[in-house]
């Protein structure tokens, strides 16, 4: 187990430490569930009473916050307590799962694929026909990587997952369980009779930049023509639906059950919150939010809160959703 004093902890985050504490501190926790040798956080003026019941003998707070340590007790006072906080856990966090060996011998690897230096493959991975990895990709057992695709330096990809022929994927990206690249998109037409339906062939790929995070059992469809492209830096979260031909920025967020329709295309640093839906073809600007549980009809204005079903300007919904309760009573 890992143990750090609150100093050398202070050390790494380079706060202001107010008081002292004699415990080793072995790993973060919530205030309320925290014990002697626990650390928790305080970003918050309203959780600033709970400091008062709580048994961590150490806490990092924003540094404008009014609190005072007590006895064998210790404040790390920082300018973000979240971002504090984020440095700190990656100093608690556990190894990641070992490969006994850097390719299992249960790996099946076509002859013409490239692998870089320092690469691991687990058990029953597939690598297809003149498929490219970089070095240090990591593909944990059960990964398919099919033909034609090329995975950047550093990139680490999770258990089920499964990327289809002529993706491109960046460096450093990480793909979490069951994350599927690279489908077909969700095209059909009704057939001449008005009997049936007629299926679209999807004869594009996806384009995936580098730092992009993808949560477990999302869905980035290929292009119907050309490409759907995530930007550099975006993090998706889980159950998440891209579909055919949609753009996505750099450094965009998707909160889980959030889904973008055909050719939707995001600007940078956009935000969507969770279960929110964009129709097909509709443009949301850079710096643009879609508050959660939205659904989006048209356009967004960059820099622009939308809000509700159809999403229209936060503070106008707020407003007749106001006008609606004076109206109840």
């Amino acid at each position: 187990m890992k143990t750090y004093s609150v100093k050398e902890i202070n050390q790494l985050l380079k706060g202001t430490l107010v008081g002292d504490t004699s415990h080793q501190i072995s790993g973060p926790e919530q205030l309320e569930k925290a014990e002697t040798n626990h650390i928790s956080f305080i970003g918050s003026k309203k959780y600033v009473r709970l400091w008062e019941i709580s048994k961590a003998c150490a806490a990092i707070v924003n540094e404008d916050l009014d609190i005072v340590p007590g006895e064998n007790r210790a404040l790390i006072k920082v300018k973000n307590a979240d971002l504090a906080m984020a440095r700190l856990l990656e100093m608690f966090n556990p190894e990641p799962p070992v490969f006994e060996d850097e390719i299992h011998a249960t790996a099946v690897i076509h002859a013409s694929a490239t692998i870089g230096k320092n690469c691991k493959i687990g058990a029953n991975c597939y690598i297809g026909k003149n498929v490219v990895l970089g070095d240090g990709v990591i593909l944990y057992p059960n990964v398919t990587v099919f033909d034609e695709t090329s995975i950047g330096n550093g990139t680490v990809i999770w258990s089920g997952t499964v990327i289809r022929e002529r993706s491109e994927i960046g460096s450093f990206c990480i793909f979490h369980l069951n994350v599927s690249i690279g489908g077909d998109g969700f095209g059909y037409c009704a057939s001449e009779d008005g009997r049936g339906l007629v299926k679209i062939p999807h004869i594009g790929n996806v384009v995936i930049g580098n730092y992009v995070e993808i949560g477990a059992n999302s869905c980035v469809d290929r292009g119907k023509f050309s490409s759907t492209k995530i930007g550099d830096g975006c993090k998706i979260d889980n159950l998440v639906q891209i579909a055919h031909n949609s753009v996505m920025g750099r450094y965009c967020i998707m909160a889980g059950h959030s889904g973008l329709a055909g050719s939707v295309t995001l600007g940078d640093g956009v935000v969507i919150g969770g279960s929110a839906s964009i129709k097909d073809h509709v443009t949301v600007h850079s710096g643009a939010v879609v508050a959660g549980g939205s659904g989006v009809m048209s356009d967004v204005e960059a820099g622009k809160t939308v809000l509700g079903y159809p999403a229209q300007d936060s503070r106008e919904m707020l407003k007749q959703w106001a006008a609606l309760r004076r109206l109840v009573k």
